[in-house]
């Protein structure tokens, strides 16, 4: 399974965009990811139905949420600590070890002992992922890089939810519930054997930081980077508006589409379909685009511009034209897209700091995991106030000022980089 830049799959893979070294390392990604987001779909209910009130998995899915989030935090400094294939190979182990402890214990209903398997092994998929990502943003080439980070992102939604979803409404009737999630551990499984079995290109086997790296320093080089090089805090600030309104729609939209425009929940769970059908096919063209036309212009044009518009597009659409349910999932999949005018961010992040990059990508990694809370609190705080459009034009504007920031930041060519002094050297 090794890769060859030589063979069949290599030449493949160069054509398509991606570095051929790596390209096993996308595949294993996708299946992971398959894996990994199985019970996406119905989990919830699933416990549901072992008795865990409502609460109780709302605490659950937190505890997993926060958990994700601190891992992708940290999966750029452990990356520069020992190595991106280290840090796979560890957020792997953490997934299937707690898979199993928390299949274990779903058997016995005790609320806590779920609670605290499933919210440990949010620490898993980040560590696994995110550190492919570092490896991808270390090793590929510059002037490909854009389209390298579109296909992570391409194998990282097209595995969850998408295929992992459509995987399971096969299993779950045929097998049921817990079946599925032990099928869940075995897809993960192989997709980590995969990943670390087929890539052999050196960069991902040894610390980014390099020889005489201190530990502690290079672990705070996450956190120092912010206020060290304020691109890097700017840049971690766009991460968050890019799906923070993803996340809050998830909140009041279902209710806005089905109450207030008239769609079934039916209807309403198809437009979310189509719109990330639509965002993950987005992903690999703007990766392409974003070469071609530069990362930061794709990101604010396309990103930041495009989004404030079609944000708007997502509630004007349905009163001005009521449920005409062809407009108002065609506004779904232009959102769809112009969220995906994002992705060369994660191309954009570590070539603002080259010394630094596993620092930079914990930053990007953060301003993910933050996006999933900021998101749901400014509905929680406007909602009621401002109604469904004064939140979506807050959205709105904060695309707009997204896409401002964007423009501030430009790379070590143009302005020089200064030293963390919280990183090795």
């Amino acid at each position: 399974m090794r890769d060859n830049a030589n063979s069949l799959l290599g030449r493949l893979a160069d054509r398509a965009g991606i570095f051929a070294p790596l390209v096993w390392g996308y595949v294993g990604l996708l299946i992971f990811m398959i894996g990994d987001g199985i019970e996406s779909g119905f989990l919830s209910p699933y416990l549901h139905t072992l008795g865990l009130s409502a609460s109780a998995v709302a605490i659950v899915f937190t505890i997993y949420g926060f958990s994700a989030a601190l891992a992708a935090w940290f999966s750029g400094t452990l990356s520069d600590l020992w190595g991106p294939r280290r840090v796979m190979s560890l957020g792997l182990a953490i997934w299937a070890v707690l898979e199993v402890a928390f299949l274990l214990v779903l058997r016995t209903r005790n609320e806590f002992a779920i609670a605290a398997a499933y919210g440990l092994r949010g620490f898993g998929y980040p560590l696994f992922a995110f550190a492919f990502l570092v490896w991808v943003a270390a090793a590929t080439p510059r002037q490909g890089l854009g389209t390298a980070v579109g296909w992570f992102w391409f194998a990282f939604t097209g595995g969850m939810p998408t295929l992992g979803s459509l995987l399971a409404s096969y299993t779950v009737p045929r097998i049921g519930s817990y079946p599925t999630l032990w099928c869940s551990l075995a897809v993960v499984l192989a997709g980590g054997v995969v990943a670390l079995s087929g890539v052999s290109e050196p960069t991902g086997r040894k610390p980014l930081a390099g020889p005489g790296a201190r530990p502690i320093r290079t672990l705070l080089s996450g956190v120092t980077i912010a206020w060290q090089q304020p691109r890097i805090l700017a840049g971690c600030i766009v991460r968050v508006i890019n799906t923070a309104p993803q996340f809050g729609f998830l909140v009041f939209l279902p209710i806005f589409f089905t109450e207030t425009v008239g769609f079934t929940l039916a209807q309403w769970l198809r437009l979310l379909s189509l719109m990330f059908l639509s965002n993950i096919v987005w992903n690999l063209l703007f990766g392409i685009i974003g070469d071609k036309v530069g990362w930061r212009e794709t990101v604010a044009i396309f990103g930041g511009l495009g989004s404030a518009v079609t944000t708007l597009l997502l509630y004007y659409v349905p009163r001005l034209f009521g449920a005409n349910y062809y407009l108002v999932a065609l506004a779904a999949v232009f959102y769809g897209a112009t969220l995906a005018g994002y992705v060369p961010l994660s191309a954009l992040m570590p070539s603002l700091a080259p010394k630094h990059k596993g620092a930079a990508m914990s930053m990007l990694n953060l301003g993910a995991g933050a996006s999933a809370w900021v998101g749901p609190a400014i509905v929680a705080a406007f909602l009621r106030p401002l109604g469904v459009a004064g939140v979506m034009w807050i959205f709105s504007v904060l695309y707009v000022a997204s896409a401002i920031l964007t423009l501030c930041l430009r790379l070590p060519a143009e302005t020089p980089e200064p030293a963390l002094e919280a990183s090795a050297t």
